[in-house]
């Protein structure tokens, strides 16, 4: 136990050692080099270094899953999934995935007799059926009679595009942008196999390109490839359907919920009731609806990382991409990094201020606290009231990263850096005259709190133009020391002789005590009557025995102001 305190006692040593040194370096411009510090980061950050994306991609994360009213799923989108179950059950008949597409090509017959507004596939059919010929030319009879139907396109990795043959131009529904478009490029991409879907034109890409992280939170609306707008599946659809076009190359997904939070079929039950001559299902369920044909089931990977969930179905991905295109209300984002790297640095010039003219440290606390829970609630309220997400988080993580370490050194350094008449004139030397200004306040009428104390304090401190230090005497200890509750001490120190800073020291004691009521009026319940106080001046020796030559000081203005209040009753 001994040997514990001796090491704990050795670690404040150092400490306060390593604090000391700091403040006799840096003193207060510590705040003002920390600034500048951030200042460059702030700056690198925004143009290339990117450390506080993943900070802005964990917060979008944290307030979209907690939104106080997200937006209710679009009730005319259905999914019919291919899920486990419809595995299993078709199994007996059509072995496992994939089916023989005549079964999707009956599916599609049957579904267009309830005449619903789309049919959107979220599948690739990239190849022919070898083994199933028939079955392939079944399902293309049957997409040529419909004309809602939408079928996605795979983009692939841009490396491999000068090994493709397919150009831009010779994909359905791809338009070149004005003066851009190069007419000979070639990309590499995966068409649907079936000439019906390819001569109906309703093709989109369906890629979902997630974050550095592996999330998935935006859905691109086109890709610009040599000067070629490639449209996604969901602005087809959109097109296809008069819905306005999204401005932007791509957007924030604006999440329905968590996984699941659409209206889902099950592909064998509706496959089986449409064999059926009496029907047990509504023969209306599809009508006017955007039905998508996708499956959910795990063992057909089509599983992604999202905001909402380590595991959110990819046709659910595509469902949330087409009601936000449907209503407009996928999220936008303004990159404004300017002015986001114009409000960082307001924040930490701002906080490098308040703490470099030491304005309070519960004023700082409260002040800055303050701005940070206005900043995250501006970004929580456009999340939730507003299509615009506003993402404070960069300016708000460094900001509170440049507060929590200049609250460190303003802890550490805050004895060193205190004004203090006796280290003045013990650094200072010679003969030297003190002027002591005693305040007692008057504890009954008052609630008087370690808080109020140091507020008080620091107002005083602050009043008036010249250098002086303000102490408060609590009375905690026994004895004597009982009789000083509640007191400033205010103390001056000049070298003896100067007779003109001897009147600027006056001015500066007039200036305190002139203001002495407004701030007791700021600070207490009852400031009325409350403080007594008393000027003592005399001679205090520098160097070594200034704080010998102090306390006497004290004492002789502790008997000075005993006599008067005598003489006074």
């Amino acid at each position: 136990m001994k040997i514990h305190l001796v090491a704990i006692n050795n670690i404040r040593k150092f400490f306060f050692l390593f604090y000391g040194l700091l403040a006799r370096r840096w003193k207060k411009n510590f705040y003002l080099y920390l600034a500048a510090v951030f200042t460059v980061f702030a700056v690198a950050d925004t143009a290339f270094l990117h450390v506080t994306q993943e900070m802005r991609q964990g917060a979008f994360d944290m307030m979209v899953r907690y939104r106080i009213n997200p937006p209710k799923p679009d009730k005319d989108i259905v999914i019919v999934d291919i899920d486990e179950a419809s595995l299993a059950a078709m199994a007996q008949d059509y072995g496992r995935w994939p089916w023989p597409r005549q079964v999707l090509g009956e599916f599609l017959e049957q579904l267009e007799k309830q005449q619903p507004k789309a049919v959107v596939f979220d599948i690739l059919f990239s190849d022919a059926d070898v083994y199933n010929p028939d079955s392939d030319t079944y399902f293309n009879s049957a997409i040529a009679a419909s004309d809602n139907t939408f079928f996605p396109i795979l983009r692939l990795d841009p490396s491999s595009d000068a090994l493709s043959q397919v150009k831009p131009a010779m994909i359905p529904g791809v338009t070149p942008f004005s003066g851009q478009a190069n007419a000979e490029a070639t990309v590499a991409v995966v068409l649907p196999h079936f000439a019906a879907a390819l001569e109906g034109g309703r093709l989109g890409l369906n890629n979902i390109y997630p974050d550095v992280d592996g999330v998935a939170r935006r859905y691109q609306v086109y890709r610009n490839d040599y000067g070629w707008r490639i449209p996604s599946l969901p602005t087809r659809v959109a097109s296809e359907l008069g819905w306005p076009q999204a401005p932007a190359q791509e957007v924030l997904l604006n999440w329905r919920g968590k996984p699941f939070s659409y209206h889902y079929v099950s592909f064998s039950d509706v496959y089986a009731d449409m064999g059926r001559k009496e029907k047990k299902r509504p023969q209306d369920e599809f009508k006017d609806k955007i039905v998508i044909i996708g499956s959910t089931a795990p063992s057909l990977f089509d599983i992604k990382p999202t905001p909402m969930s380590k595991m959110h179905q990819g046709v659910e991905i595509l469902a949330t991409a087409i009601d936000n295109m449907k209503h407009e209300d996928y999220l936008r984002f303004p990159e404004a990094r300017v002015a986001y790297l114009l409000l960082t640095l307001l924040l930490v010039w701002v906080s490098a201020w308040a703490f470099y003219r030491n304005i309070g440290r519960d004023k700082v606390d409260r002040l800055f606290g303050l701005s940070q829970f206005l900043l995250i609630a501006i970004s929580y309220a456009s999340i939730n009231f507003s299509t615009t997400y506003i993402n404070l988080t960069g300016p708000v993580a460094l900001a509170v990263a440049y507060f929590t370490l200049a609250r460190i050194y303003a802890s550490g350094t805050y004895k060193a850096l205190e004004q203090n008449m006796v280290r003045v004139s013990a650094e200072r030397g010679g003969e030297l005259r003190a002027t002591l200004l005693l305040i007692r306040l008057e504890g009954t009428q008052n609630l008087m709190v370690d808080v109020v104390l140091e507020r008080i304090r620091n107002a005083l401190e602050r009043s008036g133009n010249e250098v002086k230090s303000v102490d408060v005497l609590k009375g905690v200890q026994k004895g004597l020391w009982e009789l000083f509750e509640y007191t400033f001490a205010v103390s001056w120190v000049a070298a003896a002789g100067d007779e003109q800073m001897q009147t600027r020291i006056e001015c500066d004691r007039e200036v305190v005590l002139e203001k002495l009521p407004a701030i007791l009026a700021k600070y207490l319940a009852k400031p009325e009557n409350v403080a007594t106080c008393f000027t003592y001046q005399g001679d205090v020796r520098g160097g070594e025995q200034a704080q010998a030559s102090w306390r006497v000081l004290f004492a002789e203005a502790i008997l000075e102001w005993e006599k008067r209040q005598e003489m006074k009753a």
